[in-house]
C-alpha cells in the first residue's frame, strides 16, 4: 500500500516544462500511441560500469520477474489469461484483412488488455467494451486457430458481466461488486473478515499478513478455506519457474545478506508460509548492502476491495549514487520532520528507525509493477515491520527521465492561471515534483504510528485505507515542501519550489486527474481519490477566506491559490485528522471524508476538462516496454550480459506470451 504512481510525475511533467531534459537527442522515448495511453522506452544508466556478474544477478532477477507475470493477469480476472492467449493468437496468425476500421479497434482493444494486464482498465477499473462486433471477433478466431467458449466471449462482449476489476463502495458488495480473482464470487464481505478476524485472534502471531498470498474459496461443507499460492497448490508451475532463476539470483548475489533474503522468499514461494514472508522482509529491509535491489512477491493490496490479497509485481533495480546522495538529506532528517509534524503528539514516533531512500535505475519490471509503473515505492507495507525496522523507498529515476524526455507539454499553458503561475511551474515544477516524491515515500509513509490496541489499517479502515493512507503521504509532502527547513537542508533555493508544488498538485487534484475519466464516472482508484479528497476538502474549508478560488473567465475555470500559508495550515489540520483517524481505526470518519470529498464529480467541470483536453492531444496515461537483456553465453553458462533497445510494445507482449508464460488458463 506505499507506493507512488506515474500520475505523481505528471503532476510535474503536464505542466509543460519547456526547459529541455539532458538526454539521448537519438533515442526513440516513444514506442507507440493508442486509446488513452502512450507507450515510452527507458534507458538503464550505468549499466555498463556493472561488473559483468552484477550484470547476470540482474538478468536472473528480472527472468525471474517475468516467470509470474501470468499470476497477475489471472489475479485480475479469472477469463484474463483465456482471452489474452486468444488475442495473442490472432495477432500471431490471423493471415486475413490487416487493415481496416474493424482490424484497427481489434488491434486498439488488445494493446489496452495488454497494457492492464487484463479486460479492465487498469486505473479507472472499468471493462474495455470492444470497438467491433463479436461475430467479427470469432470470424478471427475461427481463421486462427483459436477459440473462447460462451462464458468467456461473455465476459469480453457483455458489458452487464463483471463490469468493475474493484468496487470501493460497501454498499454495492465489495467482493460481489469487484471482478477481480481473489475470492470466490458467492462469498460475503462480513464473513471473509470474520474468517481473517478469527484467524487473527487465534494465530501463533496476529501481525502475519493474513490472506496476502491466497485465493479465498468455500468448501463443500459452507467453510471458507485459503488456496494458498505455492509450490504444489495455487500457481504452481510459475513458481517453480520464477525459483528456478532466483536460486541462479542467489548463486551470484553481490552480498550475504542478499543471498540470505532471496533464498528464505525461495522457501516462503514454495511452503507458502506466513511467518517467512515476514522473515524475509525482515532480511530484505536490512540488507542494503550491493548495488542492486529489487522488490518482488504479492505485495500490494490495492486490487483486493477488502485488502487482504496481495498482487503480484517485480522491479529489479540499480542504486544511482549521484542522484541518492542529493536526497540523502530527507533521509538523514526523518526525526526532524516526524518532531515537526502537525500530528498529535501521541501519534508521532519517538524514533523512526531504518529508513533507507535511494534514487535507483530500473532494469525490468513485471506483474502489476508494468507495463504501467510506480515511480516510487516504500516497502515493507507491515507496520510492525517499519516500526521495527524501519522501511526501504526508492525513486525510478531513469523512469521518470524518459517520461521527461518524451513529456511534449502544453497542458500548464491550456489551464494555468496567469503567467506568474506558468512562469513559476516551468521553472520550479520538476524539482517539486521529485521533492514531493521523496517527502511522501520516506518522510510521509515512514510517519505517524497507531495506538495500543488498534488493529491494522485494513482491517479498522477496510475498503478506504488505501486512499485514506496516500492522502496521509501527501498532506505531509505538502505541509513540509513550504517549510523555511528545506532551504537550511539545502534541498531547495527557495520556497517557490513550494508554491509551484501547490499550484501543480492543487490543479491535477482538481481539475487535470479528471481527464482520466469517462464524462459522468465518479472516482474509483485510490490514488486519484486521495488527490481529490486533499483538494476538495481544502477548497472547501477555505471557502469562507478565498483561500482557493475556482476563478471564470472566458469560459473557462481556473484554479488560483490566493493565501499559500493558509493552504498550508489546512493541509496540517487535515493530516493531523486523517493520522487521528488511522491512529485511532476510526471508520465512520474516514469513510466521511474518503465519501464526501474523494468520489463524487462535478459534471459540467469534468466535461470541461475533457473538452480542453482533447484540443492537446496529450495521452493522460504512460507505461514503458522494458528494455531487452541478453545472455552471453560459454559452455552454456550465463557468463554476462547485454542491453537492446529495440522493438514495439506489441513485440513485447507477444515474445511475453511466447516465452514467459507458465500458467494454464482458469487457474
Amino acid at each position: 500500500m506505499k507506493r507512488i504512481s506515474l500520475l505523481i510525475i505528471a503532476v510535474s511533467m503536464l505542466f509543460a516544462c519547456q526547459k529541455p531534459v539532458e538526454q539521448s537527442t537519438e533515442f526513440e522515448w516513444t514506442v507507440d500511441r493508442f486509446a488513452d495511453v502512450q507507450i515510452l522506452r527507458y534507458q538503464i544508466p550505468g549499466w555498463e560500469e556493472l561488473t559483468p556478474k552484477q550484470r547476470v544477478y540482474v538478468y536472473y532477477l528480472t527472468q525471474a520477474g517475468l516467470a509470474g507475470r501470468d499470476i497477475i493477469w489471472d489475479q485480475n480476472y479469472r477469463h484474463n489469461l483465456s482471452i489474452r492467449k486468444a488475442l495473442e493468437g490472432i495477432i500471431e496468425n490471423y493471415a486475413g484483412k490487416r487493415k481496416g476500421e474493424d482490424w484497427d479497434n481489434f488491434m486498439t482493444y488488445a494493446k489496452r488488455v495488454f497494457f492492464s494486464n487484463g479486460i479492465h482498465h487498469h486505473y479507472s477499473m472499468l471493462k474495455f467494451k470492444p470497438e467491433f462486433d463479436q461475430a467479427y471477433f470469432q470470424e478471427l478466431m475461427e481463421k486462427s486457430g483459436v477459440s473462447l467458449d460462451s462464458i468467456q466471449l461473455q465476459a469480453m462482449f457483455d458489458p452487464n458481466v463483471d463490469p468493475k476489476k474493484v468496487n470501493l463502495d460497501p454498499d454495492k458488495g465489495l467482493i460481489s461488486g469487484s471482478a477481480v480473482n481473489f475470492y470466490a464470487s458467492d462469498l460475503m464481505d462480513d464473513e471473509v473478515e470474520a474468517f481473517y478476524q478469527f484467524q487473527k485472534e487465534n494465530a501463533a502471531n496476529p501481525q502475519w499478513s493474513y490472506g496476502i498470498n491466497s485465493r479465498m474459496r468455500r468448501a463443500e461443507d459452507g467453510t471458507l478455506y485459503e488456496d494458498v499460492y505455492h509450490i504444489g497448490g495455487l500457481y504452481g508451475s510459475a513458481l517453480e519457474r520464477m525459483i528456478h532463476f532466483l536460486e541462479l539470483a542467489v548463486s551470484v548475489a553481490e552480498h550475504p545478506c542478499q543471498a540470505e533474503a532471496l533464498q528464505t522468499l525461495i522457501q516462503y514461494y514454495q511452503s507458502g508460509e506466513l511467518e517467512l514472508w515476514d522473515v524475509y522482509n525482515v532480511q530484505w529491509t536490512q540488507c542494503t548492502e550491493g548495488d542492486i535491489d529489487y522488490i518482488q512477491g504479492f505485495v500490494e493490496v490495492y486490487n483486493d476491495p477488502l485488502g487482504h490479497k496481495g498482487s503480484y509485481e517485480s522491479i529489479v533495480q540499480i542504486k544511482d549514487f549521484e542522484a541518492s546522495k542529493r536526497m540523502a538529506m530527507v533521509e538523514e532528517n526523518v526525526q526532524w520532520f516526524e518532531d515537526n509534524s502537525p500530528i498529535m503528539d501521541e501519534h508521532k514516533k519517538k524514533n523512526v528507525v531504518g529508513i533507507s531512500y535511494k534514487v535507483v535505475a530500473v532494469a525490468g519490471e513485471a506483474g502489476d509493477a508494468s507495463p504501467s509503473t510506480p515511480i516510487g515505492v516504500n516497502l515493507p507495507n507491515a507496520d510492525w515491520i517499519r516500526k521495527q525496522y524501519g522501511s526501504k523507498s526508492v525513486s525510478l529515476g531513469n523512469l521518470i527521465a524518459a517520461y521527461e524526455a518524451a513529456s511534449s507539454g502544453g497542458f500548464l499553458d491550456e489551464f494555468g492561471h496567469d503567467d506568474e503561475e506558468k512562469e513559476r511551474v516551468k521553472a520550479h515544477g520538476r524539482l517539486a515534483g521529485k521533492l514531493h516524491t521523496a517527502l511522501h515515500e520516506v518522510v510521509g509513509h515512514a510517519s505517524g504510528q497507531l495506538n495500543e490496541g488498534v488493529g491494522t489499517p485494513k482491517e479498522t479502515l477496510k475498503s478506504y485505507a488505501s486512499t485514506l493512507e496516500e492522502a496521509r503521504a501527501d498532506l505531509v509532502a505538502l505541509y513540509f515542501i513550504l517549510d523555511p527547513k528545506l532551504i537550511e537542508l539545502g534541498l531547495i533555493d527557495s520556497k517557490d519550489v513550494g508554491l509551484a508544488e501547490y499550484d501543480q498538485y492543487l490543479l491535477n487534484g482538481m481539475m487535470g486527474q479528471l481527464r482520466r475519466l469517462e464524462l459522468g464516472d465518479i472516482v474509483e482508484e485510490s490514488h486519484m481519490r486521495n488527490r481529490q479528497l486533499v483538494c476538495m476538502w481544502a477548497y472547501e474549508k477555505g471557502m469562507e477566506r478565498n483561500i482557493i478560488e475556482m476563478v471564470k473567465r472566458d469560459g473557462k475555470t481556473y484554479i488560483n491559490i490566493n493565501d499559500y500559508e493558509a493552504l498550508r495550515e489546512l493541509f496540517g489540520e487535515l493530516l493531523r485528522e486523517i493520522q487521528r483517524i488511522k491512529s485511532e481505526g476510526d471508520y465512520e470518519a474516514g469513510r466521511s471524508l474518503v465519501e464526501g470529498y474523494g468520489v463524487q464529480v462535478n459534471r459540467e467541470l469534468h466535461k470541461e476538462v475533457l473538452d480542453r483536453s482533447a484540443k492537446l492531444n496529450i495521452a493522460p496515461y504512460n507505461g514503458f516496454v522494458n528494455p531487452i537483456l541478453v545472455p552471453v553465453l560459454s559452455d552454456g553458462m550465463v557468463i554476462d550480459v547485454e542491453v537492446k533497445y529495440e522493438g514495439s510494445f506489441i513485440d513485447q507482449m507477444l515474445d511475453y506470451g511466447k516465452n514467459h508464460s507458465f500458467l494454464p488458463p482458469n487457474n
